[in-house]
């Protein structure tokens, strides 16, 4: 009898976070390339960064991020490695363009001339245009009134430098993955894209949405997994109460979360997500910007007969106690003082990424802070940041975890 042998199928990839500070298995990263080149003073505000970076530097930080991760066995994966791989597929290139045609601004003439445009191009290029935009002066096929009225110095189809913090455009709740809604014009095309990878890239087969684009907003900067079933979403400048009521209806619904607390956080430059005043570095213990710690409240949102249950407000350390079945949250503050601790808190000093629990990245700069992590037993990973920052953003901003252990 003849036995007919054939390529093995692909082991299927496992994706499950429950927590912040579980072992870290496999994370989503953008490394920061050619759209980074396209801020200027003209348009950085627009792009929501407050410096203009430099590239090469950013780049130099950012892969020396990714060999941190890499060698304490964390698989890093790359957004436009991914995106170039989706875009191969018909379905995806079709979403993709759509997508990136749909601005109001372009007019119906100029619309199917970029259409045009984008169709001509093979998937790498494709992908990178989609992330470091099209120029006015690089549509050399650009014509009508649209095209001719704009100022040369215009982009057809906007960057993305914010990619760089793929943190907000998705975020993973057990085995689902909740693909954000993204406030801020400048940045919704990223969720566009971070959806169109988990929906067409064959290493996500499968994988079940619990929210998406075209929601109520919601950024994943906002969201924290406090314990397995224990979710925290920040509410404010991008966050709305609507977005943490739809996420918290999905997955106490699905069964992924079985209490989530809606925190409101005070809207200033440096406090924009929740993740910019409170991260966890160990199963019970945070650090939080001082100024919050104690001011910081919550409302607890569980189940009840088929609906939500609203109680609350509490403080958030307490409520979030009580939610994780523990007697409290330890608190490491951000900086020492409270001139050192604005200072820290700007240069991202809460924003901390757990690699594992009591094992976290941070940014070098912030000497105070981590001086007190260290002093609470908490080992810490410095890496530079000081290009990457310039986008208010650290470590667990610039970073998806996809897969962790059980903590």
């Amino acid at each position: 009898m003849t036995q007919t042998t054939g390529t093995a199928a692909p082991a299927a990839h496992e994706h499950r976070v429950t927590s912040e500070v579980g072992r870290l298995r496999t994370v989503l990263l953008h490394r920061p390339g050619a759209e980074l080149k396209r801020l200027t003073p003209r348009n950085s505000d627009k792009l929501l960064f407050d410096a203009i970076p430099w590239v090469g530097r950013a780049q130099e930080e950012h892969d020396a991020f990714a060999e941190a991760l890499r060698e304490r066995g964390v698989e890093v994966l790359y957004v436009t490695e991914l995106l170039q791989d989706a875009l191969e597929y018909e379905g995806a290139r079709e979403q993709a363009i759509a997508d990136a045609i749909v601005d109001l601004r372009l007019g119906d003439q100029l619309r199917r001339v970029v259409e045009g445009y984008l169709r001509d191009l093979d998937p790498e290029d494709l992908a990178q245009t989609l992330v470091a935009g099209l120029a006015h002066e690089e549509l050399k096929s650009g014509h009508g009134l649209v095209y001719r009225l704009m100022d040369r110095l215009d982009f057809i189809v906007d960057p993305l430098p914010s990619l760089l913090f793929t943190r907000d455009s998705s975020v993973w709740i057990g085995d689902r993955v909740a693909v954000t809604s993204l406030a801020t014009d400048a940045r919704r095309r990223e969720s566009q894209l971070t959806g169109l990878i988990y929906a067409h890239h064959p290493r996500f087969d499968g994988v079940e949405p619990v929210y998406s684009p075209g929601l109520e907003h919601l950024e994943g900067g906002d969201v924290l997994l406090l314990s397995p079933g224990v979710v925290a979403v920040g509410t404010g400048e991008r966050t709305t109460p609507a977005g943490v009521e739809r996420l918290a209806r999905q997955v106490i619904g699905a069964g992924l979360a079985h209490t989530v607390l809606a925190v409101p956080v005070a809207q200033e430059r440096a406090t924009m997500h929740l993740d910019t005043v409170c991260t966890m570095v160990d199963v019970d213990t945070v650090v939080m910007y001082p100024p919050v710690a104690h001011s910081l409240t919550a409302y607890t949102v569980t189940l009840d007969d088929g609906g939500l249950r609203v109680a609350g407000p509490r403080p958030f350390l307490e409520a979030a106690a009580d939610a994780m079945g523990l007697d409290r949250l330890k608190v490491i503050d951000t900086g020492l003082d409270p001139v050192t601790a604005e200072r820290e808190q700007w240069d991202d000093g809460n924003n901390t990424l757990a690699v594992a629990p009591r094992l976290c990245v941070a940014y070098e700069r912030n000497i105070e802070t981590n001086a007190q992590l260290e002093a609470s037993g908490i080992e810490v990973i410095r890496i530079t940041g000081s290009e990457l920052g310039t986008g208010r953003g650290g470590p667990r901003c610039m970073s998806c975890p996809i897969l962790r252990d059980a903590p």
